[in-house]
């Protein structure tokens, strides 16, 4: 059984970022006046704080125990989430989609497919958005119920409504400007509690060289620590069972592309910043970290799966590979020490919970009740309402939690529910964008299309009807088939309808003027200062990724 034996100094310090974090909001409190406020911040925001809120929104539990789960099961090839299935598409979010959500002027992503599409789609998307944020919330209060039991040994059950309650109440006060400043300072300790880990989970294997050694000697062989060996088309012997066909088609696009361009928990903090530029830079920093983040996550991992005696193994006995975090705080860290690190978890996992509450508290606010539940009402009737939907969005979580509780490794839960949800949202998205022919009728059509073929590929994995090789390479094929269904769908439904009114299109289609005669084209705005120049930042992410995929080959 895992239990960490934290001192005094420990508590404290764990205490004191409560207070804090409790303290946030209670100022942000005072910023609120209007609806607007409460879950937008006011767009007013600069491009850094944005940027660091938009990484350590992703940044959460499902990233921390999540990605050292995978790096212990699966080795170096974690890293194809970091630098194929995220970065490419947060560069392509910052320099391609951001200007058209900007100048939109919309305030959620399910918003933007209300101009595009129309009321059917725009609900199916919110509807869609609001299950997938208390199902993702639910998978970061397990995680941070892990630690509880770890800690404190709390039934699961008990740490799930403690931390719900704790993020209740700071999101509750200040809405999404506690949530994003709550992030920045959650970022910060989030790496002052992993780079310790990192440093002394190494030293205590004898160093990389040692560590590289009994990784090879281990079940995940010398492919353990290679990114790309062993993934030929029919020769597939990489611990993670994908060719590097479905790695780069199935994450790098569909999955990476349909979550990191889509997914209103990340966009939403990009609209919160205070002009179009800013909110083009909020992904492109936010690069930036998540390029390096591998190396606080994977290796302690790594560490976990050579250190700790029959780790992994359910049938020996052995600790869950979800453990691998909170296993090696337990056992390295000193006193103190121990108590940042443990901080740093709560953090990640409260940024998580946070990030998604935030979000889901404007869907349900401005996509279903404002225009269709409760039309007309006044300014404070959905201010109210915001706060309700976030108390009601926590609760809901702590029972979705439990259906987290029910998987080794929730990383891949976590991309099954990404295969769903997002992948067939970014194929309407795109197809929106880009081609003026698409259909309200055939955007709906192959939305709910996707989302169900997803979701079939999902449940025929898991009845072990079909079998592709490992739950990382099953959420790739998922999300390849909720893409291509939703697409077909879309193009023959909209072929077989009326074309869409021209003032459906103005200003938010490639190529189509808007009202103010401008047309939206991938040009980017002159920059005065070199580094605020979106190409320029995306350009350096790229190529950065591309020099550590070819030294980690």
């Amino acid at each position: 059984m895992l239990r960490l034996n934290p001192g005094w100094l420990d508590y404290t310090l764990l205490a004191l970022y409560f207070v804090v974090v409790l303290g946030i909001g209670v100022v942000a409190r005072r910023a609120v006046g209007t609806s607007a406020d409460f879950l937008l911040a006011g767009r007013s925001l600069p491009a850094w704080v944005t940027g660091l809120a938009f990484v350590a929104a992703n940044l959460g539990a499902t990233e921390i125990i999540g990605m050292a789960a995978n790096g212990a099961e699966y080795g170096v090839a974690t890293v194809h989430y970091y630098w194929i299935g995220a970065v490419p598409a947060m560069v392509f979010l910052g320099i391609v989609m951001m200007p058209f959500y900007y100048r939109s002027k919309v305030r959620s992503v399910p918003e933007f497919l209300r101009l595009r599409f129309g009321n059917y789609t725009h609900v199916l998307n919110a509807v869609v958005f609001a299950v997938a944020s208390v199902l993702i919330a639910g998978v970061n209060l397990y995680a941070l119920a892990i630690v509880l039991n770890a800690l404190l040994g709390w039934p699961e059950f008990l740490g799930i409504v403690v931390s719900a309650a704790v993020v209740l109440v700071y999101i509750g006060f200040g809405g999404l400007g506690s949530a994003i400043y709550g992030e920045v300072l959650q970022f910060f300790v989030i790496l002052a509690g992993l780079i310790p880990l990192a440093i002394v989970a190494v030293r205590s294997v004898g160093g990389f060289s040692a560590l590289a050694d009994r990784v090879t000697a281990s079940a995940l062989g010398e492919e353990g620590l290679h990114a790309w060996q062993g993934t030929g088309v029919g020769d597939v012997t990489n611990p993670i069972g994908a060719n590097w066909v479905s790695i780069v088609l199935g994450l790098g696009f569909v999955l990476s592309f349909g979550y990191w361009t889509t997914n209103f928990a990340e966009i939403q903090r990009a609209l919160s910043a205070k002009d179009r530029s800013a909110s083009q830079r909020t992904p492109l920093i936010a690069a930036f970290p998540k390029i390096l983040i591998p190396a606080v996550t994977i290796i302690p991992g790594l560490v976990a799966l050579i250190a700790i005696p029959n780790f992994g193994n359910d049938a020996a006995g052995g600790l869950e590979y979800n453990d691998a975090i909170p296993a090696l705080i337990g056992q390295l860290l000193p006193e103190g020490v121990l108590g940042i690190a443990l901080t740093g978890l709560f953090a990640s996992f409260m940024a998580g919970v946070a990030a998604n509450v935030s979000s889901l508290n404007t869907v349900v606010t401005y996509d279903l009740l404002q225009p269709y539940l409760a039309k007309g009402r006044s300014d404070r009737y959905y201010l109210n309402a915001g706060r309700w939907v976030t108390a009601g969005g926590v609760v809901i979580a702590i029972f979705t939690a439990l259906l987290a509780a029910d998987f080794n490794n929730i990383m891949t839960y976590l991309q099954s529910l990404f295969g769903i949800f997002n992948a067939p949202i970014f194929a309407t998205f795109i197809l929106g964008m880009f081609w003026k022919r698409t259909s309200g009728w055939g955007g709906f059509a192959g939305l709910l299309s996707g989302v169900l073929a997803g979701a079939l590929v999902f449940v025929l994995a898991e009845a072990g009807a079909v079998d592709f090789g490992s739950g990382i390479a099953t959420s790739f094929y998922q999300a390849g088939a909720a893409f291509l269904v939703d697409v077909v769908i879309t193009v023959a439904v909209s072929l077989a309808t009326a074309k869409p009114e021209p003032e459906r299109l103005a200003g938010i289609v490639y190529g189509v003027p808007g009202a103010d005669g401008v047309v939206p084209t991938l040009r980017q705005p002159k920059e005065r200062v070199w580094y605020r120049k979106p190409v320029l930042l995306g350009g350096l992410a790229l190529a950065l990724t591309v020099v550590l995929n070819i030294v980690f080959a």
